[in-house]
């Protein structure tokens, strides 16, 4: 383990990045955000790259990042106009994607210092504690995300959190992944497989409406390998409205168990992604919303479609949607998942 000094926030706090390595895979994480900055694997010739989108600086990240490698919570994605209730008491909660909340609100963990608990080559762990109140979130909630190379080529996520109050609570890693390379274009030609037989349609503000929906014959349809960009133009209505892919997928297997969530082989370079949750859902975003006005730090902008998100995860608006698999947690519960993400050359 190396670690070193990534820069001040504007409050003057000092932020660290850890690099973990072991064989041909680095990843680099900094204290602010819990943030992903660089997971570096060879291509088939050799070539290393990093591939997920970064930025260079800690007022970036403090600022313009839309959630670049970052741990989305207290509820990571949409809660419906930022209002749910539990055990008969209503909780509001800002509104930062109007009319909705969106990863916990304006600040959320994205925008936190995180305190290291531990510390090696191949295994980091923060910690923070989330006040009562924060966000508008019931209880204290006390988190741990530990990041660990567990073997050669995969990156492993664990995550634990308990609370003094019943609360809400859904954690994700939120990296934007090109395997060509961070800054080298789009993503389109990747070839994706999701690992689901049922999405969740929204409503016209993103909110789920409740159903599962059947992927067969629609562009959802990720159950053998297909390209990223294969159905992305089509007219479909949930297409359209998300102007891409930001839809929550349900995993196929028992809820708990580490299962195979997506896989994602990039043509050009024989990079190779396998993903694996224990969560009941994955957010398949293509990065819809990137502008370029981000710049990385290869020096390249990032427009839309230059990264791909599987983000691994309960479902959006639980708290309001009895259908969908309970996000509650509560006093002497202890919250727990897994996410593993291996890189292989083919």
């Amino acid at each position: 383990m190396t670690s070193e000094t990534f820069g001040t926030t504007r409050t003057g706090e000092t932020v660290t990045r850890h690099t973990l390595t072991l064989g041909d895979l680095r990843v680099q994480v900094i204290d602010y955000g819990a943030v992903v900055t660089a997971i570096e694997v060879p291509d088939r010739e050799g070539h290393r790259a990093n591939v997920v989108l970064a930025l260079d600086t800690v007022e970036g990240y403090e600022t313009v990042s839309p959630h670049f490698g970052a741990i989305a919570g207290r509820y990571a994605n949409r809660i419906a106009k930022g209002r749910f209730t539990l055990d008969g008491q209503t909780y509001a909660l800002p509104i930062n994607e109007p009319p909705n909340t969106m990863h916990g609100g304006p600040e959320g963990f994205a925008k936190r210092l995180w305190q290291t608990a531990e510390a090696d080559a191949t295994r980091l762990v923060l910690r923070r504690r989330s006040p009562d109140g924060e966000e508008g979130f019931p209880g204290n909630l006390d988190v741990a995300v530990t990041y660990s190379l567990p073997e050669p080529g995969t990156l492993r996520i664990d995550y634990r959190a308990v609370t003094d109050r019943p609360t809400v609570l859904n954690l994700t890693n939120h990296s934007y992944f090109n395997l060509a390379g961070e800054g080298a274009g789009d993503v389109m030609d990747h070839i994706v497989q999701v690992f689901s037989d049922a999405y969740a349609p929204t409503d016209a503000t993103q909110i789920p409406t409740g159903a599962l929906a059947p992927v067969a014959g629609t562009p959802f349809d990720f159950r053998e390998p297909t390209p990223l960009g294969a159905r992305i133009r089509e007219g479909d209505a949930q297409i359209v409205l998300a102007g891409g892919y930001d839809h929550t997928f349900a995993v196929r297997g028992p809820v708990g168990s580490l299962r195979p969530a997506a896989s994602c082989l990039c043509p050009a370079s024989g990079r190779r992604l396998d993903v694996a949750t224990t969560q009941p859902a994955l957010q398949l975003y293509s990065g819809n919303n990137l502008d370029g006005s981000l710049v990385g730090p290869s020096g390249r902008t990032y427009r839309s479609g230059d990264g791909v998100c599987f983000e691994t995860q309960g479902f959006p608006d639980a708290p309001n949607q009895p259908g969908f698999p309970s996000t509650v947690l509560r006093p002497g519960e202890m919250f727990t998942s897994s996410s593993t993400y291996r890189f292989s050359v083919v």
